[in-house]
């Protein structure tokens, strides 16, 4: 899923933020509101017509590249255009892994090309992202790699971190056909699971299946106070995030709920969408469960843990007994197992990317993604197409989509102990929560990422668990 999280500790995304604001001005009122936002709908359009060049000279010019970069880039998202219609990012994503007809798809994909040059415009050196890159390098420099700092404060050398990183791409390399496909074709490989199941998924059972199965674990949504704010509309950041409203506190005595918010926006169902709200309310279940005095109420000190525990429990939609329990049809553990792991071999893909731009920030972006995504990933390269620049959090977070790629890993291994200690949950478990708050989910700031992982895996990180997870993709 892609989500933005917030806490005291860590910087959160511009847009996002002015989200919440926004939302929580009104006071949260309304779950899913269908009318435009008076000031995002009246705001001024960005001007990406500009020079990265001039912006990034003097005082703050980071700043200000980066502000336009991402205006510009929240815009693009919004306005796909597609044989007359008007898409947004996600759902032309989603449309990719649905379309049959090979030659819509590759026009669908060349027609998002006005999402890659908001950020790249036509990769010359002095392109966009370019020219943000070296600004951004420098501040890695400087301050220190992020994703360097992330790997340190889960007890893991960075140098090894990447080296797992490079194994799961090897697994998924070793896990999957062969023969290269073209970029326009990978979605819609990956995406054979949601093809079979998704008209079992409409919209209007997102929010059903969504909150019977954290029911069935233990966790009823509507006793939690979890609000959702799905609907389109414009000006509505383009990033799915869950946050606090209110937040969990003592009155005379008794623990009373938050008001954990999901901001995120469906046009259509499909397992796809299902596994992001899964995601954003495995983020909402775990807020709740934080029971801490104020100064330690707050997401843990780490973002690859807080992203992965969103997954917990919205990876188990892509097995075959989780669908058939609760969709009433299923597709093969390999189908479901690439499905699941089609998304988090690219945002991998994605963070070794930064990774690599940041060492090198004088390369030509789009060699750097050919070369990685035709060795990993089986596709064909393209390097005259800026396709990588799909992520905003490339701009708004630079190293951000590490923790996306470490928290597959911290989760993959979490998910393989609790099973081992408390049994599968696949088709629901009502002791669940309760497991997972008291060992996981309850100590917020109170204690580091590192010991609750740590204690809880009774060892420190592993791959294994994720590696071997993958390695069901090839035997079945």
């Amino acid at each position: 899923g892609e989500s933005a999280l917030t806490a005291s500790n860590r910087v959160f995304p511009h847009a996002a933020l002015a989200a919440m604001r926004s939302a929580l001005a009104g006071g949260l009122a309304s779950d899913a509101d269908d009318t435009e936002s008076g000031e995002a709908a009246n705001a001024p359009e960005p001007d990406c017509n500009y020079d990265p060049a001039q912006l990034a000279r003097g005082d703050s010019a980071y700043d200000r590249l980066e502000k336009r970069i991402y205006a510009c880039y929240t815009r693009a998202v919004q306005h796909v255009r597609f044989e007359g219609k008007t898409l947004d990012r996600l759902t032309a994503l989603g449309m990719l892994a649905q379309m049959d007809d090979r030659e819509q798809r590759h026009r669908l994909f060349l027609a998002i090309d006005t999402i890659w040059r908001s950020m790249n415009g036509d990769d010359r050196a002095r392109s966009p992202y370019r020219t943000f890159v070296k600004l951004s390098a420098a501040r890695w420099r400087h301050d220190g790699s992020p994703v360097d700092a992330e790997a340190r404060v889960l007890r893991i050398d960075p140098a090894q971190m990447e080296s797992w990183l490079v194994s799961v791409l090897d697994a998924w390399r070793a896990s999957t056909p062969s023969g290269m496909i073209e970029p326009w074709d990978y979605h819609y490989q990956g995406g054979a699971a949601s093809r079979a199941l998704s008209d079992r998924i409409p919209l209007d059972r997102l929010g059903t299946l969504n909150a019977r199965y954290f029911g069935d674990l233990g966790a009823d949504l509507a006793a939690l106070n979890v609000h959702y704010d799905l609907t389109p509309r414009v000006g509505k950041t383009p990033v799915a995030f869950t946050d606090f409203g209110a937040r969990p506190h003592l009155v005379n005595g008794a623990w009373v709920p938050g008001e954990p918010w999901v901001f995120a926006t469906y046009r259509v169902g499909g397992l796809d969408n299902l596994d992001e709200l899964l995601h954003e309310t495995g983020h909402a279940v775990h807020i709740s469960a934080i029971h801490q005095r104020p100064a330690f109420l707050d997401w843990p000190d780490n973002d690859a843990l807080t992203e992965g525990l969103g997954d917990i429990a919205a990876l188990e939609c892509y097995e075959p007994r989780w669908q058939m329990h609760y969709l009433g049809d299923s597709v093969s553990t390999a189908l479901g197992l690439r499905a699941r792991y089609s998304g988090i071999v690219m945002d991998i893909a994605w963070s070794l990317f930064e990774v690599r731009m940041h060492r090198a920030p004088d390369a030509d972006p789009n060699v750097v993604w050919a070369d990685l995504t035709s060795r990993y990933l089986h596709i064909v390269p393209h390097p005259e197409l800026s396709w990588w620049a799909m992520r905003g959090q490339l701009i708004d977070a630079p190293g951000y989509m590490a923790n996306y790629a470490i928290g597959a890993i911290i989760i993959a291994d979490i998910r393989a102990r609790v099973k081992e200690q408390h049994g599968d949950f696949t088709t629901g478990d009502p002791t669940w929560y309760a497991y997972m708050t008291d060992h996981i989910y309850r100590f917020g700031l109170s204690r580091s990422s590192a010991d609750v992982i740590t204690d809880f895996l009774g060892r420190p990180i592993s791959a294994n668990a994720i590696l071997a997870d993958m390695r069901r993709m090839a035997s079945r």
